[in-house]
């Protein structure tokens, strides 16, 4: 099999030296930039399958590369770097596109799995789920403008963190999130609330959408790990 094509933004050459050896080890050919500007000429001349980027960065910074690709319609999978509990990062990476988000340090296998369940998901040269208005699961509808979600006409009543916590397991699906990644994004891990309140979203949403979690038609329980959204998702802008 081809071995997907990496660029790895980041304006620190340690980073990018070791980071990009290891990628390279990990099965993926891998390019390097050091900032926004440099990244958006090196896709513009060969397109990469993913571009992993640092958000601060001197020049030009991830958030705005990434706007520039995206305003121009490029939908390139795109996996941003951040920092740990900077909350405005973490909304602003997924607002603008990003198809995935990552906290600054981590562990350089979680980012590896992180770009095959994105290269798994993506739709080459189509709009990915994360900048989509509308994700649609069967009669399952999620408007992410209005924050509001439907069953066929019926619209749901479901608290703000459950809707949340469904926006991530859609544009995720059928990937494992483990209750503390959901942790992190639902609630953030400054927010003094433990796994348990990643259960209690599920039971909600389960019990609203009328979901079995023997048989579900929509959120499976992977146990001793978290949780996974069987059921295939559309998106529309």
């Amino acid at each position: 099999m081809d071995r997907p094509d990496i660029l790895l933004v980041d304006d620190e050459p340690d980073i990018t030296t070791n980071l990009a050896a290891f990628l390279a080890r990990s099965g993926f050919d891998t390019r390097t930039a050091g900032d926004g500007e440099q990244a958006l000429l090196a896709i513009e001349n060969q397109p990469p399958d993913l571009v992993v980027m640092d958000v601060l960065m001197p020049r030009l910074d991830g958030r705005e590369a990434l706007r520039r690709l995206r305003q121009a319609g490029n939908w390139i999978p795109v996996i941003l770097l951040t920092q740990v509990g900077e909350a405005f990062e973490r909304a602003m990476a997924l607002e603008e596109g990003a198809d995935d988000y990552l906290n600054k340090p981590f562990d350089p296998h979680e980012l590896v799995a992180r770009i095959r369940a994105v290269l798994r998901r993506a739709r080459p040269g189509q709009r990915p789920l994360n900048a989509s208005v509308v994700l649609a699961s069967g009669p399952l509808h999620l408007d992410r403008r209005s924050r509001r979600v439907y069953m066929g006409e019926r619209e749901l009543s479901l608290t703000p963190k459950a809707v949340l916590l469904l926006e991530y397991l859609m544009t995720h699906h059928d990937e494992l999130l483990e209750r503390e990644r959901l942790l992190d994004v639902v609630w953030g891990w400054d927010y003094p609330v433990g796994t348990r309140a990643v259960d209690t979203r599920v039971a909600e949403l389960r019990r609203v959408l009328g979901d079995n979690s023997s048989d579900p038609d929509y959120i499976e329980t992977v146990p001793g790990q978290g949780y996974r959204f069987v059921a295939k998702v559309e998106g529309a802008a």
